[in-house]
């Protein structure tokens, strides 16, 4: 009996689709998959599952976890759905509720996706003030130092983030920048409990923010929307009045997913 058949000789999923559902529920599942996983989610063959998590990683849509066995998105996955969040409908009413957001408060807003080695910029709306901070999209950023990143990483489990954690690059971008793995576990819980978080001079001297997230429709975080401003302009709690206003915005964001 061919491998792709299953015991009652029907074919379980066609041919030229399986590896688009394969990739499917490795992105669905938000955590590493291992083989045997997928076999039993999908009801192929257990060789085929393997030919197929071998071809997605030969070609950089996949790529194995820590562990050496289970599969996760890999860059062009990842770069596919960037592209497929930036699409040119989906944009522009991003971009419409973003604007709306930018000229409410007065301030820079943001929305960024997580990346391999830290949170990249999708969108940009900037303030109508001359004094800015400029950071383009497609700017990457890190976890350990901005509202965004601190955002995306207090999303992951505990176990995940622990493993994480263990290689994490934490640079020390000012004064003020979280590099111990305990104190940022401590601020990565406090985030939990209040559903947002802040970039208090972290990143940048002299630049605060304000970030929440952006979620699916099984309350995986996709994005996080920010704002950010210069201390000259506003100070931290500043910003953090405007949360009512960020988090309207990004309601708006999630019925576009």
């Amino acid at each position: 009996m061919p491998d792709d058949q299953s015991k009652d000789g029907k074919y379980l999923i066609p041919t030229n689709l399986r590896l688009l559902v394969l990739l499917e529920e490795v992105a669905k599942a938000g955590v590493p998959v291992a083989p045997a996983t997928l076999v039993a989610a999908l009801g192929l063959p257990k060789p085929t599952v393997h030919r197929l998590l071998a071809t997605a990683e030969a070609e950089g849509f996949l790529q194995r976890d820590v562990d050496g066995r289970s599969f996760g998105p890999g860059k062009r996955l990842r770069t596919l759905s960037i592209n497929t969040l930036s699409s040119q409908r989906i944009r522009t009413e991003r971009l419409m509720i973003m604007k709306a957001l930018a000229e409410d408060v007065g301030e820079t807003c943001n929305l960024a996706a997580p990346g391999r080695y830290g949170m990249v910029y999708l969108d940009r709306v900037e303030t109508h003030w001359p004094l800015r901070i400029q950071l383009p999209v497609g700017t990457q950023v890190p976890f350990n130092c901005t509202a965004s990143g601190k955002m995306y990483l207090s999303s992951l489990r505990t176990d995940k983030l622990a493993r994480l954690l263990q290689n994490l690059e934490m640079p020390r971008r000012t004064g003020r920048s979280l590099t111990d793995p305990d104190a940022l576990m401590a601020e990565l819980a406090r985030i939990r409990e209040r559903n947002y978080s802040t970039d208090n001079e972290e990143f940048m001297d002299d630049m605060t923010a304000v970030a929440v997230p952006i979620r699916d429709d099984q309350n995986r975080l996709v994005t996080t929307l920010s704002l950010h401003s210069p201390t000259q302009r506003c100070h931290l709690p500043d910003l953090e009045e405007y949360l009512p206003r960020l988090r309207e915005a990004a309601r708006q964001l999630e019925e576009l997913i």
